[in-house]
């Protein structure tokens, strides 16, 4: 049986500390490539010859949303979790919630990032009340690409917030931070499965088609025999 996560209960009161020995801004990818870098997906898997552009979004479009069986295969959880999570405030999707009882949950990319940060924190023996806190500070970022700087340092009990590759050394150094989260890693590891999975248009509730290099490469090859 899948735990929601309730049942771990080490460590007290979590603080979202950010150490103050900070020197320097950490190397970290940029995130001011063009978009046509970063993966695409669309409303099918190729364009044929002669036909029109489809029109691309990247799985960070605010255009784009996610239902919740696909939150789960990206994020790594089961769907009991989520809803677990969702019912009770730990971290409810931000595009649409289930009211009205007609609609489905729809989640957006930042959410989703905070989903699997959340399972990893999990993993690492964080109980949920410290998460709670840690994901509520999360949240507070004015923009999602502000997460990408930051690196989570764990020790189990207390969820600490890094910025630079000198706090990460300082709390390794104190005996601190026996488990680390590169949000960085986490969003390109999204990335690139998202890409793959499908989505809905948050304007027009259009549904929009993962889009697999590999299913692609495999189309043309049949198409060519």
């Amino acid at each position: 049986m899948t735990g929601t996560g309730d049942e771990v209960a080490t460590g007290g009161l979590c603080t979202v500390h950010l150490p103050r020995t900070a020197r320097t801004v950490t190397e970290l990818p940029r995130t001011d490539l063009p978009r046509t870098e970063l993966p695409r997906v669309g409303r099918f898997p190729a364009v044929q010859p002669g036909q029109p552009a489809i029109e691309r979004f990247s799985p960070t479009s605010e255009l784009i949303g996610y239902r919740g069986p696909t939150a789960c295969t990206a994020a790594g959880i089961t769907y009991r979790q989520l809803d677990y999570w969702a019912r009770t405030g730990l971290l409810e999707p931000s595009v649409r919630s289930v009211y009205p009882a007609s609609s489905q949950r729809l989640y957006s990319f930042r959410d989703i990032l905070l989903l699997k940060i959340v399972k990893r924190l999990l993993d690492a023996g964080v109980s949920l009340q410290n998460i709670r806190v840690a994901v509520a500070h999360l949240q507070a970022a004015a923009e999602v690409a502000d997460l990408t700087g930051t690196t989570l340092m764990c020790d189990g009990a207390t969820v600490y917030e890094c910025t630079t590759p000198q706090q990460v050394v300082d709390l390794m150094k104190g005996g601190q931070g026996v488990f680390g989260i590169a949000v960085g890693a986490v969003w390109r590891e999204l990335e690139l499965t998202l890409v793959r999975l499908h989505a809905e248009r948050t304007d027009t509730g259009e549904t929009v088609v993962g889009h697999d290099p590999a299913d692609e490469l495999a189309q043309r090859r049949n198409r060519a025999v």
